[in-house]
Parts: structure tokens; C-alpha cells; sequence
């Protein structure tokens, strides 16, 4: 299986592109897209999503992540395995909290340029291609050489929202395990208190909840959080005490 994170967005032909450029290597090989909005340019975000997204990927499977800013300049392109996973991608923090996280994890740099590369385009020229061998079952030893990852982000959680969905719930790259459900989070000044789901909130109430791949998300019952709370994905969220700590 080969599962596609990045950041091209829908409304540009890089995807497709990136799925023939697969399939001509791989074909029969089933492609999921598992995430194509991370926020452009931002592997900081994306490595925190990503870490988040990929448990739910069956072992064996080939991710080929790609949110590359620095793409065409000095940035390494690496392969890693991590707990029984593959990944293609550039060496730029997107895959070290991965790989941080991780109970065992193998890294290696990739040394192989096809004949025609573009300069800005290595998820369709350099990436797929790799990402496209190993899914296929045919690991290009001669391709790679042993590494290590060497741009790595600290796996403190990312206090800050990394995405917006089009409901307008805006995701926070903090461990909704970490989180204590008695305590309120502040966004622009403003406390928000903890619901379990949706319809513990009053319509309109804007609160934070634990979402599906375990983040602490900021929304709103039937309504848009980015537009009640004036949203954007940088946006800073700021824990407050917990109900408990202020009683002591």
C-alpha cells in the first residue's frame, strides 16, 4: 500500500502526477490519499500531523511525505522504517517525530537521481519513484546509503493550530492524551472549557475536545470555529490550569 501526505492541495495537477508517476512503477499497488492540506510550506505542522495520521496505517505500508520548501537545495531525500512502516521524503523535520516516537527505526540516504529530474518537482521525479520500488517489494539497496535523519523537531507537542478542516474546526498539535479534561485552553484571549463531543456543547458554543487522531481540536456545535473564535493556522493556544490545580 502506498499512502500520499502532503501539501499540493486538490485544485493544482501535482497529485495526479504523482500517482502516475506510481503507478507506472507499481502498478496494481493500492494508493491511499491519506492527507493532501497540510499547511503549505510548513513541515513543523506536517510532522506533527503526520505522526498523528499514520497509526492507522497497516504495517508494511509506504508513505511517501512530501512538504519539501527547500526542495532542489541542499535538503537530503531519505528513506525511513519506523515500527514495521516505510517513508520517503526529504530530510527536513517532516518525519523525525516519527521517528522520535518510534520503538525502532532505520534511516537511510538516498544517493540515486533518475535522468530527468526537475528542480522543484522531487515528489513526482525522486520520491515517487523510491517510494514506488519499496511498495512494490523491490528495495533498491544500490539506491541508498545507511544515515542518520539530521534535521530533527523537538517532540514537545506544537501549541499552536496546524490545520483548519471545512467545517472550521481547527486542529492543535497537543496530545489530547496530555491534555487534563478540567482544564481550559485560551485562543485569542478567550477561555474555552472542555466537552467530550459535539452536543455536550450548547449550539453555537465554541470548546475543545480530544479529536479522532488523538489532538486536542478547538470547534464548535453546529457552527465554524475559525469564524466564531477569527482563526488562522499559526494561531497560538495557550493551556490554563486545570479546575483541580487551582483548588491546591
Amino acid at each position: 500500500m502506498l499512502v500520499l501526505f502532503t501539501d499540493y492541495g486538490w485544485q493544482d495537477p501535482y497529485v495526479g502526477q504523482l500517482k502516475l508517476a506510481l503507478l507506472n512503477r507499481a502498478p496494481g499497488v493500492p494508493i491511499v490519499d491519506l492527507f493532501h492540506a497540510v499547511p503549505e510550506f510548513n513541515p513543523h505542522a506536517g510532522a506533527h500531523l503526520l505522526a498523528n495520521m499514520v497509526p492507522s496505517c497497516p504495517e508494511g505500508a509506504v508513505v511517501l511525505a512530501v512538504v519539501d520548501p527547500g526542495v532542489g537545495g541542499p535538503r537530503q531525500a531519505v528513506v525511513l522504517e519506523a515500527d514495521g512502516r516505510w517513508y520517503v521524503g526529504p530530510d527536513n523535520g517532516l518525519l523525525s517525530l516519527v521517528a522520535t516516537r518510534a520503538s525502532s527505526r532505520r534511516v537511510w540516504r538516498i544517493l540515486w537521481r533518475p535522468d530527468s529530474l526537475t528542480v522543484t518537482f522531487h515528489g513526482r521525479d525522486l520520491f515517487a519513484p523510491v517510494a514506488a520500488e519499496i511498495a512494490a517489494g523491490r528495495f533498491p539497496q544500490d539506491w541508498l546509503v545507511p544515515a542518520e535523519l539530521e534535521v530533527q523537531f523537538d517532540d514537545a507537542d506544537l501549541p499552536r493550530i496546524i490545520h483548519i478542516d471545512h467545517f472550521g474546526n481547527a486542529w492543535t498539535g497537543i496530545r489530547g492524551g496530555l491534555a487534563d479534561t478540567s482544564q481550559t485552553f485560551f485562543i485569542q484571549g478567550k477561555p474555552l472549557p472542555w466537552r467530550r463531543t459535539f452536543s455536550e456543547a450548547g449550539k453555537g458554543e465554541a470548546f475543545w475536545y480530544v479529536n479522532s487522531v488523538g489532538l486536542v481540536e478547538i470547534a464548535a456545535n453546529r457552527a465554524s470555529a475559525q469564524q466564531v473564535l477569527g482563526l488562522k493556522v499559526g494561531d497560538l493556544v495557550r493551556p490554563g490550569e486545570s479546575r483541580e490545580s487551582r483548588l491546591h
